[in-house]
């Protein structure tokens, strides 16, 4: 019954932003510069809350998350432009597509551990980047251009859906058995757990949604090339992350708008933008190492409040 609630009042709170939002790009209150900032939010969203899944859930350290979503962005872009399918069914296979990719990969790698199997995604990435530079049938290193199909609306429900899909994963039989994982892989394996299945399950869901997020950008900003998809990428990506709290859902998606913020409005001074997030990163390792959240949610916190005020 409380799950039921739960779900009717965050479903009421995010048609309330969705509408809101509407009304006020509709009516011109804001315009596409802010439309933009909007869109690249729920785009960064998507990339965090499905890295989190990965790295803050089942405890896989992956800094190749990029390469997914160039896999999503280019094949979605080959779908419409080249096949003339509709945008929503160019997203789904971009997802799909970018799912094998993370299948792919995480069969034979997720069996190794830290280091190793970060250096393991990190060098698929490239390879995927490489491959998009020497593909001559989108584009090259030149890259390709795409026709804009993106707005609010599909960036705002894929955030939705993805944000949805995870949290419902993580609750589930399954986001047990990753968490487990996470805290305590040797006990997970001697109490019976198959733990690659399970890594290669949130691998592969992680790298979906990095193919969604990678289809609707890929649709936003005109033009792609294999440079977007740099190590620089996956880098940002795993910021989000590790700011908002390994293991917490809520904190990714409030790193990410946090972010996205401060990069648009230091888009004009790139160096200085990677100065601020190398001295987050430090200032979060020294003085706060679990993290904005660390592995509570936003509403655990609300609850905590609620119990401290009625004792008091």
């Amino acid at each position: 019954m409380k799950k039921s609630k739960a779900f009717f009042g965050y479903s009421i709170l995010a048609l309330v932003i969705y509408v809101v939002v509407q009304v006020l790009l509709t009516t011109g209150m804001l315009d596409a510069y802010y439309e933009n900032i909007l869109i690249t939010m729920c785009i960064h969203i998507m990339l965090a809350v499905s890295l989190h899944l990965v790295i803050g859930i089942t405890g896989q350290f992956s800094i190749g998350h990029a390469g997914f979503m160039a896999v999503g962005a280019y094949v979605s872009a080959i779908a419409t432009m080249n096949f003339g399918l509709p945008f929503p069914i160019a997203i789904l296979i971009g997802a799909i597509f970018a799912g094998l990719a993370g299948l792919l990969v995480g069969v034979p790698t997720l069996r190794l551990k830290g280091d190793y199997l970060a250096i393991a995604t990190l060098g698929f990435a490239e390879i995927i980047r490489i491959v998009f530079i020497n593909l001559d049938y989108v584009g090259g290193a030149a890259g390709i251009v795409i026709n804009q199909m993106t707005n609010w609306t599909y960036a705002f429900f894929g955030v939705v859906i993805t944000i949805l899909v995870i949290s419902n994963f993580t609750n589930s039989r399954h986001g047990r058995g990753c968490i487990s994982i996470r805290e305590d892989e040797v006990a997970a394996d001697a109490m019976g757990i198959n733990t690659t299945y399970y890594k290669v399950v949130a691998f592969v869901i992680g790298s979906a949604f990095a193919g969604v997020a990678g289809a609707i950008y890929s649709h936003q900003f005109f033009f792609i090339q294999p440079t977007a998809f740099n190590f620089l990428k996956s880098f940002d990506i795993l910021i989000f992350v590790v700011l908002g709290g390994l293991g917490s859902l809520s904190g990714s998606v409030i790193a990410a708008i946090l972010l996205t913020v401060v990069s648009f409005y230091l888009q004009n001074f790139p160096e200085t933008r990677m100065i601020i997030y190398s001295a987050v990163l430090i200032i979060i390792m020294l003085y706060r190492p679990t993290g904005l959240l660390g592995t509570k949610e936003v509403t655990q916190l609300f609850k905590f409040g609620k119990r401290g005020g009625s004792s008091a």
